[in-house]
């Protein structure tokens, strides 16, 4: 006990580390974990997930996942192409996974709870060698 008293800097600063170590998870859990290529494509095979692709509609005809259904983040809410199944799981994706990240946040409020953003976005997606198709 002696020491606890005599070393508490040192505690509290074992104690700082320690919750600044743990934070990325906590919040990562507060707002959905994203789904790495492996874990989507698990998704799509066994679960039947929907890849909704919430880049602007030029992106999407440049390059997009195969199959991807392409709404854009402006127009997310109420848009005709979202599955009315909101118990399907949705791996939503973007260029980079930052606005794909705020889609499925905002998917969540609207009642798909399972709405996951793709870690990376369309990069890490190629980078795996996933097939990626483009608009006609």
């Amino acid at each position: 006990m002696n020491f606890l008293l005599d070393n508490w800097i040192l505690v509290l600063a074992a104690l700082t580390s320690g919750g600044l170590l743990l934070w990325p998870t906590v919040a990562q859990g507060a707002q959905g974990a994203a789904v790495n290529t492996a874990e989507a494509v698990r998704l799509l095979n066994r679960e039947k997930a929907v890849v909704i692709d919430v880049c602007e509609p030029a992106e999407f005809a440049a390059g997009h996942v195969a199959g991807a259904r392409n709404v854009p983040l402006a127009a997310l809410e109420g848009h005709k192409s979202l599955p009315s199944n909101k118990t399907l799981p949705l791996v939503v994706v973007c260029q980079s996974g930052a606005r794909a990240a705020r889609a499925a946040a905002q998917l969540r409020k609207l009642g798909y709870e399972k709405a996951q953003p793709l870690a990376g976005g369309l990069s890490a997606w190629r980078e795996a060698n996933l097939p990626v198709e483009k608009a006609a």
